[in-house]
């Protein structure tokens, strides 16, 4: 009879089996029987003790590893490629390699033509085209980083679901024996919400002897410890925009942070404390706080270079005899953002520096670190103009007079470099680099391009600097658009002589052949070494630079799948159900309960004998 009995149950199990081969995360089962020994002469017995689920606990755990991983690619792979249909499809219309090339053309046109109407509407219109065109590619950007924000919330609340899910798995697990079949069931609940978890951020689990699983990040942080999970959560910020950017100091945060709270009642950054390394959850951080931010970084460095490129003067100091010997610079146009140039070579080791002065008048944004350009040689010093000249004249003496400089303020808006007259140095070289700010100033510069009306000046506040998101401000300066002649006539008193193309001349040189440095948060170049070329050659580097990293994570993409579907194939050959095996194990069965059955059939007919022999 237990022989029997035996073979029932392992019947069951193998149609258990067969009826969840396609159930996802159901894992195949074996009878767990157990052979007892017969006493005084008795037989061998055979009992069924539960199930015993066919897992492979290395695979599982290395196939976990691969899906976040896999999950991590996939993500990349996605938004970089939507990046790119932002950018669009090179030499085709609204991009902005086409935009830009349509607009020097026009220029170049305008110097033929020595300045007629129709080449100076035509000038406007393909300037006004390029603007929309770096404004489209910032909305573009910016709504991928809204939708990741809103991407961040789902997944966390995906997480949470899964933690308390495994949580309260645990709870009910506790009581029961690791090859009860009611367990075996939980355990494949308990591991499927491991698995989802596991999509979304790396994790580690162990498994202890009372059958609870104990998850953490690969960091350390536990998840769920027992029937207690923590619990994550995300202050999402809604839509982004390019100044919305994440920051360790809650205050200063535009974008959303990923919180969790442990069961003890302690809280945790997870963003700051980097405890996300990999899956969807590590990626969209990644895209949102860095790739993307760096896309925006380099249409916005496009867009600066278009402005200050058109607008920026420069203009040497008056040389001052002395002793001591320097120069005399006019700062009555230096306005935020602008700056004083010094070269001075200390004598003592014959060593030319190079110093930047910029005008901050925002206290908040001091002292400027040395990055504040994208010259890697200069030293950069803010002042603050708002205290009037001879507040000016004390902040660059009490930053300069160790090198042996020495500011004064003559009169009015001048200011006067020189050395301390110990021969310690050499003032070399002073000027000042000003914005334009009307049309017609004398100089073939102009502002041609505003921050949304403004003057774009570059100026550094305690927010950041005017740089960020002038891709999506900027614009063609209004009054350019209402007296279009002014892309010819730079001077009024005397008037520009018809056909002088001047101007045209300049803008063309600008836009095509002068060499600018750019910043290194552009993803070109380095702090030491940073990009140097036309703007032609910028834009057309940094959109090679990310076409490559979108085929790149495509190609990465593409490889995780086939990892993440090798393991998943293995994992499903020890411990998915296998029809075969089972329809083999079927037939032993059923061949076994034939014989189980016939000998009760021959201890039937023995008993019947014996009792017709006894009567």
């Amino acid at each position: 009879m237990a022989g029997l009995r035996a073979n029932q149950a392992a019947l069951a199990i193998v149609s258990s089996n067969v009826a969840n081969a396609q159930t996802p995360g159901y894992v195949s089962q074996s009878a767990n029987q157990i052979e007892l020994a017969g006493g005084a002469g008795n037989g061998a017995s055979v009992r069924v003790n539960g199930v015993n689920r066919q897992l492979d606990q290395y695979i599982q755990s290395q196939l976990r590893t691969e899906t976040s991983g896999g999950a991590y690619a996939d993500q990349i792979a996605n938004i970089l490629s939507q990046l790119q249909n932002v950018y669009g499809t090179p030499g085709q219309d609204g991009t902005l390699e086409n935009a830009f090339s349509n607009f020097t053309s026009a220029v170049q046109s305008l110097s033929a033509s020595s300045g007629s109407t129709s080449a100076q509407s035509q000038v406007l219109a393909a300037a006004q085209s390029l603007a929309q065109q770096l404004n489209a590619t910032t909305t573009g950007i910016q709504t991928l980083r809204s939708n990741i924000e809103q991407d961040i919330g789902n997944s966390v609340d995906q997480a949470n679901v899964a933690m308390n899910q495994i949580a309260q798995l645990n709870s009910r697990l506790q009581s029961m024996n690791a090859t009860d079949p009611a367990a075996a069931s939980l355990m494949d609940q308990r591991d499927n919400a491991i698995n989802q978890l596991s999509q979304l951020m790396d994790i580690r689990v162990v498994t202890d002897s009372t059958n609870q699983a104990t998850v953490f990040t690969n960091s350390g942080i536990q998840l769920v410890g027992g029937s207690q999970a923590s619990q994550m959560a995300f202050n999402s910020q809604g839509t982004l925009n390019a100044t919305s950017q994440w920051n360790s100091n809650p205050a200063l945060s535009g974008a959303g942070t990923i919180t969790v709270k442990l069961p003890n009642g302690g809280n945790f950054d997870m963003i700051a404390n980097n405890a996300i390394n990999s899956g969807q959850l590590a990626a969209d951080l990644k895209l949102r706080d860095k790739t993307l931010v760096q896309a925006q970084a380099q249409v916005d460095q496009l867009a600066a270079a278009l402005a200050s490129s058109l607008s920026d003067i420069t203009k040497p100091g008056a040389g001052v005899t002395g002793p001591p010997a320097g120069f005399d610079l006019d700062l009555s146009a230096v306005q935020p953002g602008n700056s004083i140039n010094l070269t001075y070579t200390d004598t003592a080791t014959n060593t030319k520096h190079q110093v930047t002065i910029l005008r901050v008048d925002d206290p908040a944004a001091l002292p400027l670190q040395n990055t504040a350009t994208a010259d890697p040689n200069d030293q950069v010093i803010g002042i603050n103009f708002t205290g009037g000249m001879a507040s000016v004249v004390a902040q660059l003496n009490t930053a300069l007079g160790a090198a042996h400089l020495q500011f004064s303020n003559p009169s009015g808006s001048t200011l006067r470099v020189v050395d301390d007259n110990t021969s310690a140095a050499v003032v070399n070289a002073a000027s000042t680099t000003t914005t334009a700010s009307s049309l017609a100033n004398g100089n073939a510069q102009l502002p041609l391009y505003t921050d949304a009306g403004s003057l774009y000046t570059g100026k550094i506040t305690a927010s950041g600097s005017q740089m960020t998101g002038l891709a999506g401000r900027i614009m063609v300066n209004s009054a350019l658009l209402a007296d279009p002649s002014k892309l010819t006539v730079y001077n009024t008193s005397p008037t520009t002589p018809s056909g002088d193309t001047t101007r045209a001349d300049f803008i063309y040189s600008q836009l095509t052949s002068a060499n600018f440095t750019y910043l290194p948060q552009t993803g070109l170049g380095s702090v030491t070494t940073p990009f140097k070329g036309t703007i032609t050659g910028f834009m057309q580097q940094f959109l090679s630079l990310q076409s490559n990293a979108s085929a790149t994570a495509t190609q990465l993409q593409q490889g995780q799948d086939v990892v993440v579907s090798t393991l998943q194939q293995k994992f499903n050959s020890t411990s998915g159900v296998s029809i075969d095996t089972e329809m083999a194990n079927l037939i032993s069965l059923q061949n076994s309960y034939a014989a189980n059955a016939h000998v009760m059939s021959v201890v039937q007919s023995m008993m019947t004998n014996l009792l017709q022999i006894q009567t």
